[in-house]
């Protein structure tokens, strides 16, 4: 592996566990992600993280699309949510966090492996 995709791959690993670290103390409960800003900002900042270093791994070799369920998805996502912020939804952020970041994770510890 390219010594800058497996930065970028550790970069989304790093991101990835900062996300489930805003869970430890109040477990998964959407109703208190709803409420708490602070934890939604710093969840979406991490998802922009992961989606920038999907996009640059992709871009230096088109092969990981297939390693990488969902890329495009989740580099959609990150331009979402950096250009059109006020139409994201806690509930689509929520749903990623739940069904698609765990998948996400096993993918790119796989490859790092």
């Amino acid at each position: 592996m390219d010594e800058r995709i497996e930065k970028w791959c550790y970069d989304i690993k790093i991101a990835i566990e900062e996300i489930e670290s805003y869970f430890i103390e109040s477990g998964y409960d959407f109703y208190e992600y709803k409420l708490n800003n602070m934890k939604k900002r710093a969840t979406e900042r991490n998802l922009e993280i992961i989606g920038e270093a999907l996009n640059r791994i992709i871009k230096k070799e088109e092969n990981y699309l297939e390693k990488i369920t969902d890329a495009k998805a989740i580099i959609g996502l990150r331009n979402q949510v950096i250009h059109v912020y006020d139409n994201i939804s806690d509930e689509n952020i929520w749903s990623i966090l739940i069904n698609h970041l765990p998948k996400l994770k096993k993918e790119i510890n796989n490859l790092l492996d």
